[in-house]
C-alpha cells in the first residue's frame, strides 16, 4: 500500500480503486443470475423474490454501529462500519455491510457523504453520494404525486370534506433549500386549485421515506401507505391515503426502489445501502429489507444507524427491532478524540493541539451512551477512530479510561489502513460474538402509556430529569388515545448535538428536562413522533455550499466530491 495516501482524498483513493464486475459477487453469496439486476458495471438491484427462496436459511449475526454526539469535528462511523466488515472478510468470515443511502442535500450543501472514507469506502463513491440508482427520486415522485392527489381531490368537490387548514401532507425535494420551507399552493384563480398553506421538507424526511424503509415487501409496503395520514376532514377525524384510493399507485412508483442496492467496498466486501430515512424526524436507518436480505447471504452483517446512540441506536432497537424481528449481538459505539475534545469545550480551529484536560471532560459523553446501550442488555466494544492529529498522551487517557471503567475499547485506523486497520477491533468483536450470553430487549411495552415511553426515553437515554408537554400535546395525547395510536412506539426528534434537546448543552448535561412542544404521527410508518427543540426538516444551504467545489472533467470524472 502506498506511504503518502494520507494526503489524498477520498474521491482520489476511490478513483484509483480496482472494482471487480458485480456479477462476480453471485459466487460466494448465493445470489442466482435472474436475481440480479445490474445496474451499469459495479451496482446491482437484488430481487425480492430471494427473500422467499432462502427464508428457511439461519439468519447472520448483526452488528450495529453507533457513536458518541456527533460534533463538526467528526466521528467517521460509516468509515469504521467499512472498514469493519473488510476486517472480518481479511480473518476468512463471511461479512456484509448494510448501509443508509446519503441524501443529495447534505451531499451538495455540507462536507460529508455516507460512503465511508480513505480505505474504508463503499463504491462507486461518485455514484453513491449522487443519483445512485435513483431510488431517493422515485420516494420524491411518490410523495409528490400524494400531494397532487390531495390538491386534486379537493378541486374535484373534495367529497372527503377535508379541512384545507389541516392538511399535513408536504411535498419534498432532495435538495437544501430553506426558500420552499412555506409557500402558498393553488394560485390563479379557480381553475388551478384552491388557494392554500404549503410547505417543503427534504426527500429523506417524507414519511414515505420511513415507511419504505421499514416495509417488510411489497404487501406490507402498501399496507403502510394505506394507512399514512394526510389530512383532518371537517369534524377533525383523520383521512388517510387509503380513503383517498392511491396506495396502490404509489406501490407502483416504488416497486423497483424497494429492490436493495449491492455495491462493494474497496477491498471487495459486499455492501447493501438501501433507503435514507432522516433520523431527527424518522428512524435513521437502512431499510429492513437489505438488512435482512444481508443476513440471509452472510454470516455477519454489520449496520449502522444515524447520529448518536441517544438517536440512531435508540431508533434502531425500540423500532425498527421491534418492527423487524431484528436480535443485534453486540454494538460498536465510535468515538473520537476530536470530537470528545470538543465535548470539552475546545473549538474546533484549536482540535489540533494536544489538550487532555478538555478530553478527559468531554468523556462524560461516551459514558452516557455505553449506559444506553447497557440499557438495551447488549454488549459493546468502543471503536477509537483515530485521527492524525491524535496524541499519544490523549489516545492512552481514552484507553485508560475505558480500561478503568470495564470497557472494552479497540483503536481503529481504517480511514488509513482500510481492514488492516480494523483488525483489533475485529478480533473482540469475534470474541463477543463467540461468548456472548446476553438478550437484547427494548426499553419500553408498547402497551406503555405515551407519556411513560417518552420518560422512559428520556430518563433512561438522555440521562433528563423529567418530561414536559405542552398544552397542544396534552391534547393531541389524548386524541391519540381515542384514535387507538398510543399503542404504537415512540419516534423522538431533537437535536442530534446535545443528549438534551438544547443544542448548547455538550458533554453530558444534568438536572434538565426534556419539552415535548408536539407530536406528528406517522401512522403508515408506525410510530408517533414526539416533537422537541427545534428539529428542522428541510435544512439551508451554507454560505459556502460543499456544491461549490464540484465539478467533471472532460472524461465524465467527478472533482472535489470529498
Amino acid at each position: 500500500m502506498e506511504t503518502n495516501h494520507k494526503i489524498k482524498s477520498d474521491i482520489e483513493i476511490a478513483q484509483a480503486a480496482t472494482l471487480k464486475p458485480i456479477q462476480e459477487f453471485q459466487k460466494n453469496y448465493d445470489i442466482r443470475h435472474e436475481e440480479l439486476e445490474p445496474h451499469g458495471h459495479y451496482k446491482a438491484k437484488l430481487s425480492l423474490d430471494m427473500m422467499n427462496r432462502l427464508a428457511d436459511q439461519p439468519d447472520g449475526k448483526l452488528i450495529l454501529v453507533t457513536a458518541i454526539n456527533p460534533t463538526p469535528a467528526g466521528e467517521g462511523k460509516s468509515t469504521v462500519t467499512v472498514g469493519l466488515g473488510q476486517a472480518l472478510n481479511m480473518l476468512g468470515k463471511k461479512a456484509m455491510i448494510a448501509l443508509r443511502e446519503p441524501s443529495l442535500g447534505p451531499t451538495m450543501g455540507i462536507k460529508g457523504g455516507a460512503a465511508g472514507g480513505g480505505y474504508s469506502q463503499v463504491l462507486p463513491m461518485e455514484e453513491i453520494n449522487l443519483h445512485f440508482t435513483g431510488d431517493i427520486h422515485a420516494i420524491t415522485t411518490a410523495n409528490n404525486a400524494l400531494a397532487a392527489f390531495i390538491d386534486n381531490h379537493i378541486h374535484q368537490g373534495n367529497e372527503l370534506q377535508i379541512d384545507t387548514r389541516r392538511i399535513v401532507w408536504k411535498r419534498v425535494v432532495d435538495l437544501n433549500d430553506r426558500a420552499l420551507r412555506q409557500v402558498v399552493v393553488g394560485l390563479g384563480g379557480p381553475i388551478q386549485g384552491v388557494p392554500r398553506e404549503d410547505g417543503f421538507d427534504i426527500t429523506v424526511a417524507s414519511e414515505i421515506m420511513a415507511v419504505f424503509c421499514l416495509a417488510t415487501d411489497l404487501q406490507d409496503l402498501k399496507k403502510r401507505l394505506a394507512r399514512i395520514v394526510v389530512a383532518y376532514n371537517i369534524d377533525q377525524q383523520p383521512v388517510t391515503v387509503a380513503n383517498l384510493g392511491v396506495e396502490g399507485a404509489l406501490t407502483l412508483l416504488l416497486k423497483d426502489a424497494l429492490k436493495p442496492n449491492l455495491v462493494q467496498t474497496i477491498e471487495h466486501t459486499p455492501a447493501l445501502i438501501h433507503g435514507g430515512p432522516f433520523v431527527n424526524i424518522a428512524h435513521g436507518c437502512n431499510s429492513v429489507i437489505a438488512t435482512k436480505m444481508a443476513q440471509k447471504l452472510s454470516d455477519i452483517v454489520i449496520t449502522e444507524a444515524g447520529f448518536g446512540a441517544d438517536l440512531g441506536a435508540e431508533k434502531f432497537l425500540n423500532i425498527k427491532s421491534r418492527f423487524a424481528n431484528l436480535n443485534p449481538e453486540v454494538v460498536v459505539i465510535v468515538a473520537t478524540i476530536r470530537a470528545l475534545k470538543m465535548h470539552g469545550g475546545v473549538a474546533k480551529q484549536n482540535l489540533h493541539q494536544e489538550n487532555v484536560d478538555a478530553l478527559c471532560a468531554g468523556l462524560s459523553n461516551l459514558h452516557k451512551h455505553v449506559e444506553t446501550i447497557q440499557a438495551f442488555n447488549l454488549p459493546f466494544v468502543i471503536a477509537i477512530n483515530r485521527f492524525v492529529t491524535d496524541t499519544n498522551q490523549e489516545i492512552e487517557t481514552l484507553q485508560e479510561f475505558c480500561e478503568e471503567n470495564g470497557f472494552p475499547v479497540a483503536l481503529t485506523e481504517v480511514w488509513e489502513k482500510g481492514g488492516d486497520g480494523g483488525l483489533e477491533l475485529a478480533h473482540k468483536l469475534l470474541n463477543i460474538l463467540d461468548h456472548n450470553q446476553q438478550s437484547f430487549k427494548p426499553l419500553y411495552d408498547v402497551s406503555d402509556s405515551i407519556p411513560n415511553k417518552i420518560r422512559k426515553i428520556a430518563q433512561i437515554v438522555y440521562g433528563a430529569k423529567d418530561v414536559v408537554f405542552t398544552d397542544k400535546a396534552q391534547k393531541q395525547i389524548t386524541q391519540f388515545e381515542a384514535l387507538g395510536w398510543d399503542q404504537l412506539p415512540i419516534c423522538m426528534a431533537k437535536t442530534p448535538v446535545s443528549l438534551s434537546d438544547d443544542p448548547t448543552k455538550l458533554g453530558r448535561p444534568t438536572d434538565f428536562t426534556i419539552t415535548i412542544r408536539e407530536f406528528k404521527p406517522s401512522i403508515g410508518a408506525g410510530f408517533l413522533v414526539a416533537l422537541s427543540g427545534n428539529v428542522m426538516t428541510m435544512p439551508g444551504l451554507p454560505k459556502a455550499p460543499a456544491a461549490l467545489l464540484m465539478d467533471v472533467d472532460e472524461h465524465g470524472r467527478a472533482i472535489g466530491l470529498f
